[in-house]
């Protein structure tokens, strides 16, 4: 990967963004995009747009939602405590003992989720299996609630800390490559496409709040009213301990993107991208999705009167946790994949499943 394109990805990821609070991620975006759109807006729900050939006859819109799942500041007991709600999806099991960051309004805060240890918990709660996020807290050292007051404010957002670790050969893990990868991937394919060959107008876009709704793609997708929209996310890695590929299809790492089959995807679309993947010999997998995908496709594909939707996505180990696993060439190929398939696309492209 070429290093500014590093770059970007590793300040994306440094860059907190749970849903409704994306803004800092959404600069990272705004600022790199700048270098090569023709234009990049910001629209009131929050969503980041850049557009390349926008008089193109033919729109087609690339989306990678930008927020992360976090915490929020609930309540602070007495004791300086932060009693936190859950943003997103959370298993509560991981969030114990984990490293957080309160990012308040004057500085980011360290904290660290507390639980009583296994020493203290009585018989009947060390065979509890089910641990609810309530159950826990967040610890910033505060000696009482009017210290952590001072600092915290009802509402601030948690996150976990945000650390990029590289692995071995091309591996990463960190919190937030879902989906920040689609995010890096939607505006690396808008760089990629040769100006020479681009016959349709492409508004890459930076969605807010999927976590919670898929709600950013709802907005931003009525707003642009693609003709196509492709969506970009991370799909569960299958290459593992403990995973059946009999139950969710059969995903690798490293073994290049996956391209969803089933309702929510218009097969002509998906046709195109396959063509591509061949002519630039870039390696697909292909992701069985019989009913809807609960990715920003969902809501792309059944917008205004309906857009021809389809996902490309990155196989992720461990997803939703501080420890998201993928792999730096999937994202290339991933990037490469889509801009060949959107030098595929003019007036004359009729995305209608016949």
């Amino acid at each position: 990967m070429r290093d500014k394109s590093l770059e970007f990805f590793k300040a994306l990821i440094s860059a907190p963004s749970p849903s409704g609070y994306e803004q800092p991620a959404q600069d990272v975006v705004r600022e790199y995009a700048a270098e090569f759109a023709d234009e990049v807006r910001t629209d009131v729900h929050g969503n980041v747009i850049a557009v390349r050939n926008a008089d193109a006859p033919v729109r087609v819109m690339l989306a990678g939602h930008v927020d992360q799942i976090g915490l929020m500041v609930q309540h602070i007991d007495d004791g300086g405590m932060l009693n936190i709600a859950a943003i997103g999806g959370h298993d509560p099991k991981v969030l114990i003992a984990q490293r957080v960051v309160v990012h308040a309004a004057r500085q980011p805060i360290a904290g660290v989720i507390g639980r009583k240890p296994i020493h203290l918990l009585p018989a009947d709660e060390r065979a509890k299996e089910k641990v609810e996020v309530a159950d826990l807290w967040v610890d910033i050292g505060a000696k009482n609630k009017a210290a952590a007051e001072k600092l915290v404010a009802i509402g601030d957002p948690v996150t976990f800390d945000l650390q990029y670790t590289p692995l071995l050969q091309d591996l990463i893990a960190a919190p937030g490559c879902d989906d920040k990868v689609g995010v890096f991937v939607a505006m690396e394919a808008l760089r990629l496409v040769p100006k020479s060959r681009l016959k349709c107008a492409v508004h890459a876009v930076a969605t807010v709040q999927e976590e919670v709704g898929l709600r950013g793609a709802r907005t931003s997708a009525f707003g642009i009213d693609p003709h196509a929209g492709i969506a970009i996310d991370v799909t569960h890695a299958t290459d593992y301990p403990g995973v059946e590929p009999k139950r969710t299809g059969k995903v690798d790492i490293r073994k290049g993107p996956s391209l969803a089959r089933g309702a929510n995807i218009n097969p002509v679309l998906r046709a195109i991208l396959v063509k591509a993947a061949e002519a630039r010999k870039v390696p697909y997998q292909n992701d069985p999705a019989p009913g809807g995908t609960g990715t920003d496709a969902n809501a792309i594909q059944i917008s205004r009167a309906g857009v021809a939707a389809a996902l490309v996505s990155i196989p992720n180990r461990y997803m939703h946790t501080p420890v998201e696993v993928i792999s730096l060439s999937d994202l290339e190929n991933a990037a490469k994949l889509i801009a060949e398939a959107l030098t595929r696309i003019d007036e004359s492209t009729d995305f209608t499943p016949r």
